[in-house]
């Protein structure tokens, strides 16, 4: 089956974030393996993101996709098609990794076979792990060829 993963920086703590994420997730667990792995947020500093990164590193399995401002933005038809070969068929694990307020370090960056950036504008972290994991299941609808609403 195929495995897809994100790490997050930080916990979800409102409400309609955990609502959405979690019933994003039980719908994705229909396709996939879904787990998402958080890890401990620091205090914005000059050196949180090198330390988030050494949690956040030990976590990612298989492709790593970081998301960051600089990524590439992508239709949700071209995401569902990087799944579908790395994932679907390639039979790799894809983590998606999200960072936290000052955004991910190089280490993280540098890994990732694709950066991906969810839109030119600036979203909360919790806002951030909705979309993706939304995109995630709207991905999965089309590789599977059903209808989801545009």
């Amino acid at each position: 089956m195929t495995e897809l993963g994100i790490v997050a920086v930080g916990k979800l703590r409102d409400g309609y974030a955990k609502n959405a994420v979690s019933d994003y997730a039980k719908r994705l667990s229909r396709y996939c393996a879904f787990q998402i792995a958080e890890v401990r947020d620091f205090p914005d500093d000059q050196n949180s993101t090198a330390r988030e990164a050494a949690l956040i590193l030990p976590k990612i399995k298989g492709i790593c996709v970081p998301l960051c401002v600089e990524g590439e933005q992508l239709t949700s038809e071209a995401l569902a098609e990087f799944l579908r070969r790395h994932a679907v068929e390639g039979g790799s694990r894809v983590t998606f990794v999200i960072g936290g307020s000052l955004g991910l370090d190089e280490k993280i960056k540098s890994a990732g076979r694709l950066r991906l950036s969810l839109s030119k504008m600036t979203f909360p972290h919790q806002l951030a792990r909705v979309l993706l994991t939304e995109q995630l299941y709207r991905a999965f609808k089309i590789i599977s060829g059903e209808n989801y609403h545009k």
